[in-house]
């Protein structure tokens, strides 16, 4: 564990977001007027329904519904709203490229109207969205009980010249994804009992909240819990209905739910070596059955194992390599009788994770037309984005990225605690690098997952809606809008430093465990000091919530509770739990072992109290089954009612004068013309790492970007210097640093891991990519220069002790 991380504050800054000249103003209700909505005739049923969500928002708002009519003309003030190719706008000025785009929408005042235009249905949904958005109307209004708050007026303000809006990536949504803990339970036992499973009625409030958020794709719930998607009625279509892409995860190839549908018994081993006539078969029949509404599918091309696992029956890569690239012609050769269309026209991705990118890395071929979704670490660090050469792809590339996971080193089941820098870096990068055909979100049961669920959707949407100095911003306006501006400024701050926090460790991996295999917990590397200090930090935020949660509006207590306050006390409660733990282990005041005892204890009962109270009390019991305290049963969930074993070196205080600097404290730097050195705020322990822009990737030789730290020594010895990296990754395994101390001969350094090896597997739980450097130096000042050799490092901070 790295030390003295606690030391290192959070420093925020407000980016200043620049204003429009002349801003128009449009009301839609005022104590004096109600304004209609007037939909084209012959409307999709999808937008008429959108009409009908944001007249209730406008009722929710006002206590007042707008009439919604149907019309062939402009006759009356209002709201007029439809597709571009219906008659209705031929005469008005509309965007000249509107027509024909995917997903494009504008809105703009005419005289006394308001324009909401798209150019397919679903970009007149996303811009009848839009208007709701502006108005304050919250995405999860239903999912996180976010009720409006009730004013007598209700204007949107537009930039003069209206709104044009079109996707920065063609295919966005999310996966549903180890819901045996919280989706499924609640969905079977308290929200849809009449089937019992995730069935049409959830995944209408799912697609519902995907249209809010501009989403347009689901890759279904998939675990053993979960009946499979396309085996539940209604499930289809539903998604059919509200126009949702359906996709399939890496380990799902042509929309099929293995580890449902694949019966052994039935059908032999799901093995294409063996048994190829029964998988041919078996992808057929679900091709057949999604033929009629193949232009909401995209299909996942290759072969894994039944779940999460590796091919079966090849003897090694070379023989792997050879049956996938066969299982792939096969695959697309159906596609293209079953659809009768040519294979370009027919969106298809291929996802290398975990060994099949290995597979892709030994010269697996992938047909042009076929997006390559690259997937992250698990961890949220990308593994490989496309080069030069790939990006040149007609079918281009995407990302499958994790919020949420089960499996090694340790799952994060429980709490969302991905740092909003860490999604802003990588997905910021993953785009500049051309990844702009597919984004996919795994976000395991939805909740409590909100926010960041939202940023990434937001990016996706559009990818310059957050600057690199915006977080903080972003998340303010956001915290007003769910909450009220008047606590908005205080729960950003709040937020910052909960994510901070759980950067340098995460609740979940607070008992210094692992699993796969599953280990007990144990002490922890913080020393008594460091535990003192982080336990501070977190009653800090419990006090400021506390303090916060009078000034919230009664309408809106109970999003306050389910976003706020349940996974910020969790964290610390966890937190609580076991560096109280590790403090009595380490005492021989034999009161003061009981004191810390006694609050370890304190600490599990009140996870216990707030699990119950999100479960049974809050909205009525709405979300009863949601919330578990305790996924998989991992013994990090545990109260710890034994003490350990206290070795020697347990004991012994690590603690000795500390020199700190935060990345973005550098005294000199050397740059490329092409790419600046610039912090970023809210990413890394120090919330300010420090990394070269733009992303786009780029090797350097000769001339290698540098940047220079000075500190003093007040006594001459041997000294440790460590230099705090993220844990970044490149494509070929080659990110290498110099580091030059004194003006003495730079030494080099590699920083990479390869995926599910021990430093790796260290990396990943505490955030940070270390190197170490002993050196024996005098009193007095002294400097450090360390140079990178491509894009994409990036420094978090730095110490010497």
């Amino acid at each position: 564990m790295n030390k003295i991380v606690l030391l290192i504050f959070a420093i925020t800054s407000i980016n200043s977001y620049s204003q429009d000249k002349n801003p128009v103003d449009f009301s839609i209700a005022n104590s004096n007027q109600l304004t209609s909505f007037y939909i084209a005739e012959n409307t999709d049923p999808l937008i008429f329904w959108a009409v009908n969500e944001l007249a209730d928002d406008v009722k929710g708002l006002t206590g007042k519904r707008p009439e919604i009519i149907k019309t062939n003309t402009f006759s009356k003030k209002g709201i007029y709203i439809g597709e571009v190719s219906n008659p209705l706008f031929q005469s008005k000025k509309i965007e000249k490229g509107l027509a024909n785009q995917w997903e494009k929408f504008q809105i703009k005042k005419e005289k006394d109207n308001l324009l909401v235009v798209g150019s397919d249905v679903r970009g007149t949904v996303y811009a009848i969205f839009e208007i709701a958005d502006r108005l304050g109307i919250s995405p999860w209004k239903w999912w996180a009980d976010v009720h409006p708050i009730q004013r007598e007026n209700t204007t949107i303000h537009l930039p003069e010249n209206g709104i044009i809006s079109s996707p920065s990536v063609a295919y966005r949504g999310i996966f549903l994804n180890d819901e045996d803990w919280g989706l499924q339970p609640w969905a079977a036992k308290t929200f849809e009992k009449e089937t019992g499973d995730i069935g049409p009625k959830t995944y209408e409030k799912i697609f519902q909240l995907l249209l809010r958020l501009k989403a347009n794709t689901i890759w279904p719930a998939m675990h053993p819990s979960t009946k499979g998607f396309f085996t539940i009625s209604g499930n289809k279509e539903m998604a059919q209905k509200y126009h949702i892409v359906i996709g399939s995860s890496h380990a799902e190839p042509m929309l099929r739910n293995n580890v449902d549908e694949w019966k052994p018994k039935i059908h032999g081993e799901y093995n294409y070596f063996t048994n190829k006539t029964q998988v041919d078969k078996y992808w057929q029949d679900r091709l057949d059955e999604v033929n009629a509404f193949q232009n909401e599918t995209i299909m996942i091309l290759g072969m894994r194992g039944v779940h999460d696992s590796k091919m079966e029956g090849a003897k090694d890569l070379k023989e792997s390599i050879e049956m996938v690239e066969n299982i792939i012609d096969v695959q697309r050769n159906m596609l293209s009788k079953t659809f009768q269309k040519p294979l370009n026209e027919i969106p298809q991705a291929f996802v290398p994770y975990k060994e099949v990118l290995e597979m892709y890395d030994n010269d697996l071929k992938v047909p042009e037309d076929v997006t390559l979704v690259w997937p992250d670490d698990n961890y949220g660090y990308i593994r490989r984005l496309s080069n030069e050469e790939e990006q040149k792809r007609a079918g281009g590339s995407g990302v499958y990225y994790h919020i949420s996971y089960w499996g090694r080193p340790h799952d994060y089941l429980w709490l969302n605690t991905t740092q909003p820098g860490l999604i802003w870096y990588e997905m910021t990068k993953a785009y500049e690098n051309g990844a702009k055909k597919m984004w996919i979100v795994n976000v395991g049961d939805i909740k409590p997952a909100e926010y960041d669920i939202e940023l990434f959707l937001d990016m996706a949407w559009d990818i310059n809606s957050v600057k690199s100095d915006g977080l903080h911003q972003y998340l303010q306006n956001w915290a007003s809008r769910e909450f009220s501006s008047k606590v908005a400024s205080e729960v950003s701050t709040v937020f910052e430093e909960y994510y901070r926090l759980a950067f340098i460790r995460k609740p979940e991996y607070m008992g210094w465990s692992q699993t796969e295999p599953t280990t007990p917990v144990k002490l922890s590397d913080f020393t008594d000091e460091e535990a003192l200090e982080r336990i501070k930090r977190y009653d800090n935020l419990i006090q400021k919530i506390d303090q916060l949660t009078a000034a919230v509006p009664e309408e809106r207590k109970n999003a306050w509770f389910q976003l706020v306050v349940y996974p910020v006390k969790g964290a610390a409660y966890m937190n609580h739990k076991f560096l109280y733990w590790n403090l009595a282990a380490k005492t021989s005041d034999v009161k003061l072992k009981e004191k810390y005892q006694k609050l370890s204890s304190e600490g599990f009962e009140k996870i216990k109290e707030l699990t119950a109270f999100y479960n049974e009390e809050m909205s009525n019991g709405k979300w009863n089954h949601m919330m578990s305290m305790h996924p998989r049963n991992l013994p990090v969930f545990d109260s710890i009612k034994e003490n350990p074993i206290v070795k020697e070196e347990d004991l012994k205080s690590t603690s000795k004068p500390v020199i700190a600097i935060q990345g973005k404290d550098f005294i000199a730097k050397k740059e490329n013309k092409n790419y600046k050195w610039k912090s970023i705020n809210g990413l890394g322990f120090s919330n300010n790492a420090i990394t070269l822009f733009p992303f786009e990737h780029s090797y350097f030789k000769a001339e290698k970007p540098s940047i220079s730290y000075e500190f003093e020594i007040n006594k001459a010895g041997d000294y440790s210097i460590e230099i705090h990296f993220l844990p970044t990754h490149s494509n070929n395994f080659d990110n290498e640093i110099g580091v030059e101390i004194d003006g003495k001969k730079t030494q080099s350094f590699s920083i990479n891991t390869k995926d599910r090896d021990k430093n790796w597997k260290e990396n990943v739980l505490r955030n940070s990519a270390i190197v170490k450097l002993p050196v024996s130096i005098k009193e007095g000042k002294h400097s450090i220069k360390m140079e990178v050799n491509q894009t994409g490092i990036v420094l978090d901070y730095l110490t010497i002790k």
